[in-house]
């Protein structure tokens, strides 16, 4: 891995969120970023923000490095901590409401090394 990014505590299951990240792994990161910023998901922009910080810390590791080449090599979309919310209902009942949250890590690698593992 060239560099990678992390984005802990997004509100939004993982699964609705584990959607947009499939459509961006293995892509170029420049197409990567155009593909989220016009996802008509909730989860896009941050998504998008979270490559675009992915993209910062490589260039702040290797200056020399050609961003233009740089793949999403690595994807992954973790569940979170649940906040649980109740909701009263009619003859005293209760339901209960849960927000969830996920984790995302997002590791960005050059075409010639994203083959090993």
């Amino acid at each position: 891995m060239v560099s990678t990014a992390k984005l802990r505590h997004l509100r939004g299951s993982a699964q609705k969120v584990r959607l947009v990240v499939d459509q961006i792994r293995g892509k170029n990161a420049a197409e990567a970023i155009s593909i989220l910023h016009y996802s008509p998901r909730r989860c896009g922009k941050d998504l998008e923000k979270l490559l675009k910080s992915a993209v910062a810390n490589a260039q702040d590791k290797d200056p020399q490095l050609d961003v233009d080449e740089l793949i999403v090599a690595k994807a992954t979309v973790d569940g979170g901590p649940t906040m649980k919310r109740i909701q009263h209902r009619a003859m005293g009942r209760v339901f209960q409401i849960l927000k969830r949250t996920c984790h995302v890590t997002i590791g960005l690698d050059l075409p010639a090394r994203s083959g090993r593992s």
